[in-house]
């Protein structure tokens, strides 16, 4: 069993494969935090790394020893207001109108297996023995305040999670004013952090800085995890690199206004602490009721940022994403959005599936405009019938169409926004979020739902499912387009208002498990404006994201190479769209726009039918390849090798499970007069097997390739690439 508990010491041992999480009770009630690392024997008495120090302004909570203070004690769920001056955890305001509670130990319990979370999404387990739960209950009684503390060690997947659930033990009511999933005491400060960071068509950028005295971090209070912010960050030392040096991981499994954040305090100590955001947030909890925060999952990596990104990839894509296409290859796609917009009609799109029916796609995907009276984005959000002056047979005569040419079908949505102008707005105007006598802030012509409230819930579960099961769709596309404003709910009393945003939460998380799992045949993707909520939360419910809008094969490097530091290729949607590009207009050749693109779950975004005869020999060369290793892109093991956040070109690869197999991308952006010989050091592979390349047929032994490595042909002109498949003898 990996958690252990030693009676003498009050210890607490968490154990991955290689990881050791160590706490314990100190002074018989506070939760001491010991140790997070690399991993020790399960007898090491740790207790001893935290020494009892007396500092000038640190009050002690003990008037027989001046020598404790919790300002300077590691504490697992800070509190706040009892001599801890740093960010607490928690904060609970009582009937009297004061915050000051203090949580202390009561018991525990240690069993197998790993509970699921009420309403949330979280990782989860195919048997009770992959996991061990430890679940630790904190009162503060005469606040009528409990907490359980969760965590599970995911023991062969290398991963702990953590998360709290609250009840109010009391007879009147409190106010949850701060209800954070994770805090974590590091002694010293020697540390650079890592977010992910960027705007809509550059989302998660990578940016590393040193930490410094003071706050610093990331959040969000749009009411989605955001493009402009990622709900990660990461600690490494100072010397690591993508293989080597130490590195620890946050990623919370939610999708709403968010915090991560790490403070250097005035010993050069950090706190981290990451969960809701605080900022807007306020829950009453009557006495008797729970209320469950979102999971954390926490990894330790002793090799590197590759190293912590191979445990988030093979845990999300084994035990986050669910259904069926969690462990299917996923079909080459055609989207018509970037090719007609709004202005098509059935036989325009006829016409694009039968040319991606010649070139070997698989999949039609039919973006925005097929409901209501949308011919642009100024109306029928809402109204999810289908517009019949663009589809005059209907939904399942298009359907029917698209699949004789031997191609699935698939249908964009936008379920969880309103139009002011439409059937459904004017009908019901009190189910946006709005508050009253101020005016409902639109953007891009629409409002929100207000998916705190059942019955819109049921609404969008109803209309959507009757468009489902209207005609044989295989895939869906599911969008939202705007970040929230007006927060408020006409459903809620006064006192729950600040309860809006995680009820929309709540709500939306209900929608989708009800949906995809009445539909569990069909390919859901998630879209935020491109990648605007690429979070563990949604991908629990949906296993990819369309990851950005912005498909420039330049910028794509960033992007995919950024979000792949948490998130695995398969979650990836990456599509080849036109040029010049619809959003930074530039021209990039087809073939680095393509394997660009393979490096995802591959597809195409533009018009098939205006591609000459060259190009389409290109494509079909390239669908036809990605055929053959999508399996290896969307299953195995990616490691970086070159960051466009440093230089001039990237490389990265995917490495089979078995080591058979590998892929490797180099992308060069400009071309350099006279440049020097590139020479790229390969990783993951196997040192005693021979590996042959498989565009030449020479063979290379896997230590030559990892050591030694392979130069890269001089690649003439801006915007070039190289793919390079290696297959074991």
């Amino acid at each position: 069993m990996p958690i252990f508990y030693h009676p003498n010491t009050k210890q607490f041992h968490l154990q991955t494969r290689h990881t050791s999480y160590v706490m314990g009770i100190f002074r018989d009630r506070y939760l001491a935090h010991y140790y997070w690392g690399a991993k020790v024997r399960e007898e090491a008495d740790l207790t001893g790394l935290h020494v009892p120090a007396g500092r000038a302004f640190s009050p002690t909570v003990d008037p027989k020893d001046w020598h404790f203070s919790l300002d300077t004690t590691p504490l697992e769920y800070p509190s706040h207001g009892t001599g801890d001056f740093r960010e607490p955890a928690y904060a609970a305001e009582l009937p009297n109108g004061t915050q000051t509670t203090e949580l202390a130990y009561v018991s525990h319990s240690i069993r197998s297996g790993k509970p699921a979370i009420e309403g949330l999404p979280s990782v989860y387990t195919e048997s009770d023995e992959e996991a061990t739960t430890l679940q630790i209950v904190l009162e503060d009684a005469a606040a009528g305040l409990r907490a359980e503390l969760t965590y599970t060690v995911m023991e062969q997947l290398d991963a702990i999670t953590r998360s709290v659930r609250f009840t109010n033990t009391g007879s009147a009511p409190l106010k949850l004013n701060r209800a954070l999933s994770v805090s974590v005491d590091f002694d010293h400060s020697g540390f650079d952090l890592i977010q992910l960071s960027g705007a809509w068509a550059r989302e998660r950028h990578l940016v590393r800085r040193p930490l410094a005295y003071g706050l610093q971090g990331v959040e969000s209070s749009r009411g989605a995890s955001s493009h402009q912010m990622n709900p990660f960050l990461a600690l490494l030392t100072p010397d690591a690199g993508e293989e080597h040096g130490e590195v620890y991981g946050f990623n919370l499994v939610y999708s709403g206004n968010f915090t991560a954040r790490a403070t250097v305090d005035q010993f050069r100590t950090t706190r981290v602490s990451m969960g809701i955001n605080p900022f807007g947030f306020r829950w009453l909890l009557e006495p008797g009721a729970t209320f469950q925060a979102p999971e954390a999952v926490l990894v330790y990596s002793a090799h590197g940022l590759g190293g912590m990104s191979r445990i988030y990839h093979k845990l999300y894509r084994t035990r986050l994403i669910r259904g069926a296409f969690r462990d299917q290859a996923r079909p080459v796609l055609i989207n018509n959005w970037e090719a007609t917009y709004f202005d098509f009609t059935a036989d325009k799109i006829e016409s694009i599936a039968q040319a991606g029916q010649e070139l070997g796609i698989e999949l039609f995907v039919l973006d925005d405009g097929w409901f209501g009276k949308r011919d642009d984005d100024t109306t029928s959000l809402g109204d999810w019938f289908v517009h019949h002056n663009k589809l005059p047979k209907g939904l399942p005569d298009l359907v029917e169409r698209v699949r004789s040419l031997g191609l699935q079908f698939g249908l964009w949505f936008e379920p969880e926004m309103i139009s002011p102008d439409s059937e459904l707005y004017r009908a019901h105007p009190d189910w946006c979020l709005h508050v009253p006598e101020r005016r409902r802030s639109e953007a891009r012509n629409q409002l929100i739902l207000d998916l705190s409230r059942p019955e819109v819930c049921d609404y969008i579960v109803r209309v959507v499912g009757d468009v489902l099961r209207s005609a044989p769709i295989t895939y869906v596309k599911w969008d939202m387009n705007r970040h929230m404003t007006e927060v408020g709910s006409a459903a809620l009393p006064p006192e729950r208002q600040a309860e809006t945003a995680h009820r929309y939460m709540l709500g939306l998380y209900g929608v989708m498990e009800r949906i995809t799992s009445e539909f569990p045949h069909v390919l859901f993707e998630s879209c935020s404006g491109g990648g605007g909520r690429f979070d563990p939360g949604i991908l629990h419910y949906m296993p990819q994201t369309w990851t950005s809008d912005d498909t420039d094969a330049v910028e794509r490097l960033k992007i995919q190479y950024g979000t792949s530091i948490v998130y695995p290729a398969s979650s990836m949607g990456s599509h080849v769209s036109a040029v010049p590009n619809h959003q930074v207009h530039r021209n990039t050749p087809l073939t680095m726009r393509g394997d660009v693109a393979m490096s995802g779950n591959f597809g195409y975004e533009l018009d098939l039918t205006k591609f000459t005869e060259e190009e389409k020999e290109t494509v079909k060369q390239q669908v036809a390849f990605y055929k053959e290793i999508r399996t290896l892109v969307q299953q195995g093991d990616m490691y970086r090798l070159r960051s466009p956040f440093e230089g001039n070109d990237t490389a990265w690869m995917f490495v089979s499970e078995d080591r058979s197999e590998a892929l490797v991308g180099y992308f060069q952006v400009l071309s350099e007069p006279n440049a020097p010989l590139t020479r790229l050091r390969l990783q993951g592979l196997d040192p005693e097997r021979q590996y042959v390349l498989q565009e030449t047929g020479e063979v290379y032994g896997g230590d030559r390739l990892m050591h030694a490595g392979i130069v890269i042909p001089h690649l003439h002109g801006d915007f070039q690439s190289r793919l390079f498949r290696f297959i074991a003898k």
